[in-house]
């Protein structure tokens, strides 16, 4: 199915403040959400870290974190918050948590890697989860290579790819335009929310619709950046917001706060970690 321009709609302050729930004045932490992030591998722990910290900044009560000993180890140092819970491998993801439960939300990805163990078990969680859950990074490069198993995606998943990764999950595209066709369809088929990031990052959703994001500069080309947006959707997702929502506020919320971020940095300055600090402001911007 081939979307029309009629189909895209800018994502813009007028709208995500439309989406904004309060915080009640007697919440507690777990009323807020709990967040499951599997994340970080050996060679990559920083972006469980980037990930876990983002989520937090986010709103979300209580945030675990999924990960070998190799990972914990530094997020229990930089990152009092969260939660750990070790894998009983000590360099990557091999085993499913069993606190899937307990939590509201899942992210996957940040940091993984593709170790076979990975792979065997991110399967084995896909077919197990009983909610939607947000792919990102080295579980979408996993899927990539086991198209299949993109069958056993929750309905109303979210998924992040930016273009190396979508092109890896959907076949090699020329441009922007056809990337945006192949993305209606994608979603469609698998019926998930597809995040195509980069400039004007553009959320497809499984009806077709699109809506282009109007927040966000090119000094958020920068590692471990969307990373960050991995937690902040994991933080709404746990809160309770709709993953449609999820995806849109998500999206305004981290361009906006890097926006913020450019103001005391430049475009060759910016940092993932940047962008995590001015998440406050960001939300001041649409009470």
């Amino acid at each position: 199915m081939r979307f029309q321009i009629s189909d895209i709609q800018l994502l813009t302050k007028e709208k995500v403040q439309n989406l904004y729930q309060s915080v009640p004045k007697f919440a507690h932490k777990g009323s807020n959400g709990i967040g499951l992030l599997i994340a970080g591998s050996r060679n990559m722990p920083g972006a469980a870290l980037l990930s876990a910290k983002a989520a937090l900044r986010s709103g979300l009560g209580k945030i675990i974190v999924h990960a070998p000993d190799s990972v914990l180890d530094k997020v229990a140092i930089a990152l009092p918050e969260a939660i750990l819970d070790r894998d009983i491998n000590p360099d990557c993801f091999s085993l499913q948590p069993k606190i899937v439960d307990a939590c509201q939300a899942l992210a996957v990805g940040p940091g993984l890697g593709v170790a076979p163990a990975s792979a065997i078990a991110l399967l084995e969680l896909l077919k197990e989860i009983p909610f939607p859950v947000i792919v990102d990074a080295d579980a979408l490069n996993i899927l990539s290579e086991h198209k299949s198993w993109l069958n056993f995606l929750p309905k109303n998943s979210i998924l992040t790819p930016h273009i190396g990764e979508f092109d890896r999950l959907a076949g090699k595209m020329q441009n922007r335009f056809e990337r945006l066709q192949k993305g209606v369809v994608f979603a469609q088929k698998y019926q998930v929310i597809v995040i195509l990031k980069g400039h004007y990052t553009t959320i497809v959703l499984p009806s077709g619709t699109l809506f282009m994001n109007t927040t966000g500069n090119q000094g958020m080309a920068t590692a471990g950046s969307g990373d960050v947006l991995t937690g902040i959707l994991l933080g709404l997702l746990a809160k309770g917001y709709s993953p449609e929502n999820v995806a849109k506020l998500g999206v305004y919320l981290h361009g906006l706060a890097g926006d913020y971020a450019l103001e005391k940095q430049s475009h060759e300055s910016l940092i993932a970690s940047d962008i995590i600090e001015k998440l406050g402001e960001a939300y001041k911007t649409i009470l």
